[in-house]
């Protein structure tokens, strides 16, 4: 572990509504959010009414009678956040993204040239504002997880900088949901045996965490917690998997329902293998039923898949045996397709035609093929003339999309 603190996290405050403010400036100092139907992001004016992303648009507007809802300009959103990253850029060449709106940077090799981590990162935040007029707060620690909790304590629009003496003093008496990996589920779990700050986890025994969490997640929040975090930064981080979801509200677990989602989730998911000839063995799927609780199944193919209605298919087999499992289910409020073990370019594996029953499904068929060359077609017509100008059936096109294709896209990472 480096002996100062060299890493910095940058995150943008408030991005998509900070965007929303600079470009109509009579929404600033106003609640203001992003969405309708649902809310995908709301200005620091909104939060302080309790107003949240992911939350549905009448809740917010109980919270908040005069909160004012815009569209999201996406283009916008794209082109101000690689500028601010840019601004990094020209500090370090090592940097790792890891969504529209924020960044590590490490600035061990460049103190000479621009002076200590601290004075660095107040240049970045002085030209993000000035040449992008949005706000950014940054946190400066030896760690990457330190830095970016510092960074949430910097929130909004400040600046953190933790000394490597002051570490645990500093971490210890912080909640534990600023911890990474810490969402609601984890906190509500370590309330239930008095577990509130980081410095409570830290002197939790560590069997007690595996038996809560499960090994994994309670070995890596227990070392996190003493700020043990060998990770260094990757400058070129690609994904692993490929996946979507879809909050549904409370739905019937029915046909009518679960297929057009279906068909919806792997149209994204496939199209988006397509694009970088990453197609993928492992397919999952996760439903989540009326009252949160969850339930995945995933099934390994023989060959790699990229075709939008095989996936489509196969998720629906794995849904339907999930929902088999659990015949008092009757409601969902959520399903998600992800597809893992993606292949480079994987070679195509011609097969005879022996009339199996999935010979559709397969990549090498002739019907699996004739299916790959639609969804080439379908492809090429959507690069020249738009997503919406061509899809897979009526039905998948009356599928209720709460949050626009658009704003999802923005926080894929690189295939």
């Amino acid at each position: 572990m480096e002996t100062t603190a060299t890493i910095l996290h940058a995150d943008l405050d408030a991005f998509y509504a900070s965007v929303e403010q600079l470009l109509d400036p009579s929404l600033r100092g106003k609640p203001i959010a992003v969405g309708g139907g649902v809310v995908l992001a709301a200005s620091y004016e909104a939060r302080a009414f309790g107003v949240r992303g992911g939350m549905p648009g009448r809740k917010a507007r109980e919270l908040c009678p005069q909160l004012i809802f815009v569209g999201g300009n996406f283009g916008d959103y794209q082109r101000l956040g690689d500028a601010a990253i840019k601004v990094l850029d020209d500090f370090t060449p090592v940097v790792e993204r890891i969504s529209i709106d924020e960044a590590f940077a490490d600035v061990a090799g460049c103190t000479h040239l621009f002076g200590s981590p601290r004075e660095i990162a107040t240049t970045i935040r002085r030209r993000v504002r000035a040449e992008l007029g949005l706000p950014i707060s940054i946190g400066v620690a030896r760690t990457k997880h330190l830095a970016k909790i510092a960074s949430q304590v910097a929130k909004p629009d400040g600046l953190v900088v933790v000394d490597p003496g002051t570490e645990l003093a500093f971490l210890h008496d912080l909640p534990v949901g600023l911890m990474w990996g810490v969402g609601p589920a984890t906190k509500a779990r370590l309330a239930e045996i008095g577990v509130e700050t980081i410095g409570q986890l830290a002197r939790t025994h560590s069997g007690a965490l595996t038996r809560l969490l499960g090994p994994a997640a309670g070995e890596k929040l227990s070392a996190l917690s003493w700020n043990r975090d060998p990770r260094r930064l990757e400058t070129k981080r690609r994904a692993h998997s490929a996946g979507a979801q879809s909050a549904l509200g409370q739905k019937p677990a029915v046909a009518r329902v679960i297929v057009p989602t279906l068909l919806h989730l792997a149209d994204r998911v496939a199209s988006r293998l397509r694009a970088k000839a990453r197609p993928g063995r492992t397919v999952t799927v996760r439903v989540r039923f009326a009252d949160l609780s969850t339930v995945s199944r995933s099934i390994t193919l023989d060959q790699p898949i990229s075709a939008t209605t095989t996936l489509a298919e196969i998720a629906g087999d794995l849904v339907r045996g999930a929902l088999a499992d659990h015949p008092h289910e009757k409601t969902i409020s959520l399903l998600a397709i992800s597809v893992s073990h993606l292949e480079e370019s994987a070679e195509l594996q011609l097969e005879l035609p022996l009339g199996l029953a999935d010979d559709k499904r397969r990549p090498g068929t002739r019907k699996g093929l004739a299916r790959f060359g639609a969804d080439r077609a379908i492809d090429k017509i959507r690069e020249r003339f738009g997503k919406q100008a061509v899809g897979y059936g009526t039905v998948a096109l009356e599928a209720a999309r709460s949050v626009p294709d658009e704003f999802r896209e923005l926080a894929q990472k690189e295939l």
